[in-house]
């Protein structure tokens, strides 16, 4: 492929007049001849594809890129075109490269996975808001204006605004706008240790339940009042060794009852 260096530019109707040599090229067998010749038209016709890359600046994508992404569409458009179908090789051309850039876009460009129809009411939305605005100065286009000018439901119109923001992502320490100093970062929630608590406690209930009175008594003084084992004992009338006798086995039929796999 030959390489993208920057060329003259013509207009549309200065378009080199490639008609015989893409005939001649249709009948060369592969081989050194029918390469150089497939290169020079690829030249020829570079500055078009040159055009067509310049309409897409400005989307978060260097000119240099859209270049080469343009000069790859031109050169699938060289290998393809059939000129016995007879279409003229700009119009062929043409869609071939336009295609190639919005496929760059699409496969490239998105930091997050977005559907192609998607894609699709995004690039209407931002069509219709940028005729509009010129339209009605000193404010944004309405979510109506849009859909009234696009033939797009409310809900899609709003879809393809959802969108515009999905083509770039924001670093965690951007700052939040109307905020003084407040990080996108800081406002992501974390994993909560009380749930798993709560999960605890809602599993273990029933288990408590069928344990004597007695039992269910030193536990609740033992962990939930903060009661040594020697306090306990003493509030019930018994030995700190019986208190801690009494917990061990608390504990050990918890966890038979907690680990019996269910059916």
């Amino acid at each position: 492929m030959p390489t993208t260096g920057r060329t003259k530019q013509h207009p549309h109707d200065d378009a080199p007049d490639t008609a015989a040599d893409f005939e001649r090229l249709a009948r060369l067998p592969d081989g050194e001849e029918r390469k150089e010749l497939r290169d020079r038209l690829v030249r020829a016709w570079l500055p078009m594809a040159e055009r067509i890359a310049v309409r897409f600046k400005g989307r978060g994508e260097s000119l240099e890129d859209l270049y080469q992404v343009a000069a790859l569409g031109l050169v699938k458009a060289v290998d393809h075109y059939d000129p016995a179908r007879g279409c003229a090789f700009e119009a062929y051309a043409v869609p071939t490269v336009t295609g190639e850039i919005k496929r760059h876009f699409r496969d490239h460009m998105w930091t997050l996975h977005v559907p192609r129809r998607v894609q699709d009411l995004r690039n209407r939305v931002r069509q219709a808001s940028k005729e509009l605005s010129q339209t009605i100065p000193g404010r944004p286009p309405t979510v109506q204006e849009i859909a009234d000018l696009t033939d797009l439901t409310e809900d899609e119109v709003r879809t393809g605004m959802e969108a515009l923001d999905c083509f770039s992502a924001l670093s965690l320490e951007a700052e939040m706008p109307g905020t003084d100093g407040y990080a996108l970062g800081d406002s992501l929630g974390a994993p909560d240790p009380g749930f798993d608590t709560v999960v605890d406690r809602v599993a273990v209930r029933p288990c408590l339940e069928k344990l004597p009175e007695r039992e269910r008594t030193i536990l609740y003084l033992r962990f939930f009042r903060g009661m040594t084992q020697s306090r306990i004992a003493d509030q019930l009338g018994i030995s700190q060794m019986h208190v801690s006798r009494l917990l061990s086995g608390c504990f050990e039929h918890l966890r038979e009852e907690l680990l019996v796999p269910t059916r």
